[in-house]
């Protein structure tokens, strides 16, 4: 029994693919992942998710070190932080979170030249007999949908915190 049916996965085995950066606007970046955009970051759907709700929140430039951040970038990262831990919290009940980075292949980024933070919301058992046995990880809903649903809440929130 080793068969876990992920037929969003189709679409991109299938698609041709482009050169560039997918985290980069001008290049291949999937818009309909795309939560919420500031002036120099954004933050959107992870296509691969740990858990439901998983987001990550990019700079606008393409940089591969927290280094190469300009002061404004890591003041608005943290701020688009504070407010997906937000709305994550109101939307989806969360009863924890990961926060971090994966600084370099050898850590783990999956995309080592672009820099970006990940959010994950966690939830107790979310770790459950699948993921212990099997190895697999089993996400309950679709990226797009849960793109969704999220899109308002960081809209109403953006809205409040601006007066």
């Amino acid at each position: 029994m080793d068969t876990i049916f992920a037929p969003w996965r189709s679409d991109y085995i299938r698609s041709e693919k482009v050169a560039g950066c997918v985290l980069c606007r001008d290049s291949q970046r999937t818009e309909e992942l795309v939560v919420s955009e500031g002036a120099r970051c954004f933050v959107m759907m992870n296509l691969y998710p740990y858990t439901s709700g998983h987001l990550m929140i990019v700079p606008h430039r393409h940089l591969g070190s927290v280094t190469e951040l300009a002061p404004e970038e890591r003041s608005e990262i943290f701020q688009l932080l504070d407010l997906s831990v937000r709305v994550l919290t109101e939307s989806m009940h969360p009863e924890g979170f990961n926060i971090g980075m994966n600084l370099g292949k050898t850590a783990g980024a999956g995309i080592a030249d672009h820099l970006h933070l990940h959010v994950v919301p966690r939830w107790g058992g979310d770790t459950n007999f699948i993921s212990v046995i099997g190895g697999v990880r089993v996400i309950p809903e679709d990226v797009a949908g849960t793109a969704g649903q999220l899109r308002p809440y960081f809209e109403t929130l953006q809205r409040e915190a601006c007066g």
